[in-house]
């Protein structure tokens, strides 16, 4: 099935998704993105989650450093320069993009100096409808928003806790909150004329019979596009198996009755630099030793 909210965004926004190379097949082999680590503290607890500082890790939550907005966007200068096809700044981390202004700042620097720039925030979705016309104020076009259950005796079982309000939540009250805030969060947004894509992580045994009622529940929010990922096992879930390739192209069929599905998601670190299809990173070339730290809170 093709998704109506799909095409809408596609022929409303052509011109971003053929060149984010997070959005479109195409795109992911031709021009570059930039992940800016400017993110110091999440808000929520996934079991899966271990997020770190080093150079070598090749997964989300990874970076060598937090950067001040100021310091990113001098990132972005010497980016453009190494790579002219980078046509997306985006922020993945390494804690949420959300629960600090940081990205923010970031985003409204990059879009002064840089309109012609797609800029592109990844989320949790728990400060999302919050934060929503503020995202779009600094330029941000295109929001990805990790949603990995719309269920709470599902969630319960991702999501350890979450911080809202000051106030630190556990099991289906944290689940029930971190559903509605992301269901609201994302109409939101998408009502603002952001596009929306969903990143959903697939858990053997426990999330894999629920990915089509994400896919389903998501879109009549408003969401675009589905990007069904791997878990990568860590933290509370190191014991948990990596979903088979049979089971991760089962999924992506299946979310396809209702989004469509992106096929190409590197899973990529918080710093990352260059065109994920090339398979050629050039962070190396951007950052220097690890100077902050991040915290939960």
């Amino acid at each position: 099935m093709t998704n109506s909210n799909y095409l809408k965004s596609n022929n409303r926004f052509s011109h971003l998704l053929k060149k984010h190379p997070c959005f479109n097949g195409e795109a992911h082999f031709k021009y570059g993105r930039i992940h800016l680590p400017v993110s110091p503290k999440c808000n929520i607890q996934c079991r899966f989650c271990k997020r770190s500082f080093n150079k070598c890790e090749d997964r989300p939550g990874v970076s060598r450093s937090i950067l001040s907005p100021k310091k990113a966007l001098s990132i972005v200068d010497k980016a453009l320069e190494l790579c002219k096809d980078i046509t997306v700044v985006g922020v993945a981390g390494p804690g949420d993009s959300l629960a600090t202004d940081h990205a923010l700042q970031t985003f409204e620097l990059v879009h002064e100096k840089y309109p012609h720039l797609i800029n592109c925030l990844s989320t949790n979705g728990l400060k999302l409808k919050e934060k929503a016309k503020e995202i779009v104020n600094v330029g941000v076009k295109t929001v990805t928003v990790t949603v990995n259950a719309v269920r709470t005796d599902i969630l319960k079982n991702i999501c350890s806790h979450i911080i809202y309000d000051g106030q630190s939540l556990k099991g289906k009250e944290a689940a029930l909150q971190l559903i509605l805030s992301q269901m609201e969060g994302i109409k939101e947004v998408t009502k603002l004329g952001a596009v929306v894509k969903i990143n959903t992580v697939l858990i053997p045994g426990v999330n894999d019979s629920h990915i089509e009622e994400i896919a389903k529940t998501t879109a009549d929010m408003g969401a675009s596009m589905i990007n069904v990922i791997p878990l990568i096992p860590q933290n509370e879930m190191i014991n948990y198996r990596v979903p088979s390739c049979d089971e991760l192209n089962d999924a992506r069929l299946g979310v396809e009755k209702f989004l469509p599905a992106f096929r190409h998601c590197k899973q990529c670190r918080a710093d990352a630099c260059g065109i994920p299809g090339a398979n050629i990173d050039l962070s190396e070339l951007l950052y220097e030793q690890p100077l902050q730290t991040f915290s939960h809170g």
